[in-house]
């Protein structure tokens, strides 16, 4: 397994903020799945290298990915040394995703932080590049979802890893990319037919990003509008951002956006919690492998 996985992927957030054990086992169990990478988020503060650590020990083929490194939270030399580190004991099998995250988050820590986030991603790249080993541009990619940060992903890494993301944002990262650079967009998933109760399962579970204005701002360039966003979110909106459903009818949206560019889809089950809640549905992950996997 290189660090450009190809088939269907899963993003959890309990793969980072969850406990070790439980995180190694769930890590186990999609690569037994079938599934090519697990894509863990962060927050901040410490702990990622060792967790990245943790799950790259504990499996043999599947790429363990940054869904996404906060550029903000971290130094590009300090990466690029556990990068080296880490590629030189488990192979290459650890793909960087980098992102600028979110004023609001970013602010948190030190207020007016976040400013010039396009000139700051360049700049951690740069720093990528300097670095001794230096972060080849092949194992990193970056969150980007307006057409320039979409444009420095083709320029200075791998492709990009776009969240949150309607069908129609895929064709138009695939265009911007170009055919040759990876793209990987992360899809959550509602494994529930009834539409109030898979509808009710999605709000639970991305009501904190109503709160993001990169989300919100880039889904106004696919014509969502303010009722749309306003919290918790129309169905048509809930509709286009979660595939809810049966196995099938899931594996068909994941379908379409393979269809429309991109190279892996990375999978995000929610079960009726918060986003942020350290969950690990293995169940679904098990129920959906059949479908995505083979």
């Amino acid at each position: 397994m290189t660090t450009t996985p190809t088939g269907v992927g899963i993003w959890n957030m309990g793969l980072r903020f969850g406990g070790e054990e439980q995180a190694v086992e769930a890590a186990v169990a999609a690569e037994e799945l079938g599934y090519t990478a697990v894509w863990l988020p962060d927050l901040g503060g410490g702990g990622l290298f060792e967790r990245l650590t943790a799950l790259l020990a504990a499996t043999s083929r599947i790429t363990v990915a940054t869904g996404i490194l906060n550029i903000w939270m971290h130094e590009p030399a300090t990466v690029a040394e556990r990068y080296a580190k880490l590629t030189g004991t488990y192979g290459d099998r650890l793909l960087i995703g980098l992102g600028v995250s979110h004023a609001p988050i970013v602010d948190q820590a030190e207020a007016g932080r976040y400013r010039r986030p396009l000139a700051r991603m360049t700049e951690f790249l740069d720093g990528l590049d300097a670095a001794s080993p230096a972060v080849p541009a092949r194992s990193r990619v970056l969150a980007a979802l307006g057409p320039r940060m979409l444009r420095l992903a083709g320029e200075r890494a791998h492709g990009a890893h776009p969240y949150l993301v309607p069908l129609e944002h895929v064709a138009t990262a695939r265009a911007a990319l170009g055919p040759e650079k990876f793209l990987a967009p992360e899809l959550a998933v509602v494994l529930e037919t009834d539409p109030d109760r898979a509808r009710q399962i999605a709000r639970t579970g991305l009501g904190m990003y109503f709160d993001l204005p990169n989300y919100l701002n880039n889904l106004r360039r696919y014509g969502f509008t303010d009722d749309d966003l306003a919290a918790p979110g129309s169905d048509r909106l809930i509709d286009a951002l979660v595939a809810w459903g049966d196995e099938e009818t899931i594996a068909a949206r994941v379908a379409a956006y393979r269809d429309a560019g991109a190279d892996h889809v990375a999978i995000q089950v929610l079960i009726g919690e918060h986003t942020a809640a350290a969950t690990f549905p293995t169940e679904q992950w098990r129920r959906l492998a059949p479908v995505l996997t083979g």
